[in-house]
């Protein structure tokens, strides 16, 4: 059934839905904003993507929808617990985004300090090539 049929049905008859002080709120898994709209709904898209706090308290649980399964309810969530080793957490092959989610979704997920070395010789003396300039 596609996102939108399924919006459809949704929208206004949902346990997740609270309706206060003139706006209408959805509380399903992996609705990040808590706005009951199509493009935040965490129920009716293919993937998914939710941050929960951890069960012990310590660090977050990245939660995210299978591609695969989603008829099992069971075994359609991947959960990865990160905690102080975020670096190596995010970097498991397992857990990939570009493989799990959305491919836009895996640009901003690493941290800064790996997107950009701090030091300039982290890159082993080699410099990067000048880009030729276009001429006509």
């Amino acid at each position: 059934m596609s996102a939108h049929l399924q919006w459809m049905v949704v929208r206004n008859c949902s346990s997740f839905l609270i309706k206060r002080h003139k706006q209408t709120y959805g509380t399903e898994p992996n609705n990040l904003k808590a706005l009951n709209s199509f493009h935040y709904n965490g129920l009716i898209h293919y993937k998914t993507v939710g941050v929960e706090s951890a069960a012990d308290g310590k660090g977050v649980v990245v939660v995210m929808k299978r591609r695969s399964g989603q008829r099992k309810l069971d075994t359609s969530y991947v959960r990865t617990t990160i905690n102080k080793n975020t670096g190596a957490t995010q970097q498991h092959p397992a857990h990939d985004p570009k493989e799990q989610v959305l491919p836009g979704f895996a640009h901003g997920c690493h941290p800064q300090s790996q997107r950009h070395p701090a030091h300039p010789e982290a890159n082993d003396g080699e410099e990067e090539a000048a880009r030729p300039t276009k001429s006509a």
